[in-house]
C-alpha cells in the first residue's frame, strides 16, 4: 500500500466532514465561493501529501487551509474579482429568507477579525483555546472577537430577527381593547 492510499483512509472522512465549513471559512475570509472550493481542494491535495497522518488532523486541516487562503487572498487580479463580487458575498438560495438574508448581510459588515472567529465558533464548534491557536492570538482575544461581533450582530438583528419594532428588554405599553360599537 502507497502512501496516497493510506492518507485517503484518513483524508476522506476528514474531507467530508470539514470541506463545507472550509468554503465558508473561506467566505469568511475574503475569498469568493470559486476561490473557496479551489483553496480546499489545494488544501486537501497537499494533505494527501503527506509521508502520514498529523496528531490533530482538523486543527493541521484548518491552519493549512487558513494559511493557503490567505496567500491565495494576496493576488492582485483576485483581489479586483472579489471586490466586484463583494456585492454577492453569500450566495442565495430560493429558501433563503428576510431574517437569513440580513443575518449574512451584517456578518459580511462585521470586520474581518470578527467575523473570522464567529464562523469557527459556530460552524466549526471550536473553542476559543483551539482559535487562539489557530490565528495565533490568546484565547482571550479569540473570546472578545467573538462578543464583540455577536454584540454588533444583535444589535442590528433585533428588529429583522425578532420581527419587533421596540427594542428587546424594555417595557411596552398595553392599552386596554376599545368598546364594541353599538
Amino acid at each position: 500500500m502507497n502512501a496516497s492510499e493510506c492518507n485517503g483512509r484518513w483524508c476522506q472522512p476528514l474531507y467530508e466532514a470539514k470541506a463545507a465549513g472550509l468554503i465558508l471559512y473561506g467566505r469568511a475570509l475574503g475569498l469568493s465561493h470559486g476561490e473557496a472550493e479551489d483553496v480546499v481542494q489545494e488544501t486537501f491535495l497537499a494533505l494527501l501529501q503527506l509521508p502520514h497522518q498529523p496528531n490533530d488532523p482538523d486543527h493541521y486541516c484548518l491552519r493549512a487551509f487558513r494559511n493557503r487562503a490567505l496567500n491565495h487572498h494576496r493576488g492582485l487580479w483576485r483581489r479586483l474579482a472579489r471586490e466586484w463580487e463583494s456585492v454577492r458575498w453569500f450566495e442565495r438560495g430560493a429558501d433563503q429568507d428576510q431574517a437569513e438574508a440580513e443575518a449574512m448581510r451584517r456578518l459580511a459588515q462585521l470586520p474581518s477579525a470578527q467575523r473570522e472567529v464567529i464562523v469557527l465558533k459556530i460552524w466549526h464548534g471550536l473553542t476559543f483555546e483551539a482559535i487562539g491557536n489557530l490565528l495565533d492570538i490568546s484565547p482571550n482575544t479569540a473570546a472578545g472577537r467573538y462578543r464583540y461581533g455577536l454584540d454588533k450582530l444583535k444589535l442590528h438583528m433585533k428588529g429583522a430577527a425578532y420581527g419587533r419594532d421596540e427594542p428587546i428588554g424594555e417595557p411596552i405599553a398595553i392599552l386596554d381593547a376599545p368598546s364594541p360599537l353599538a
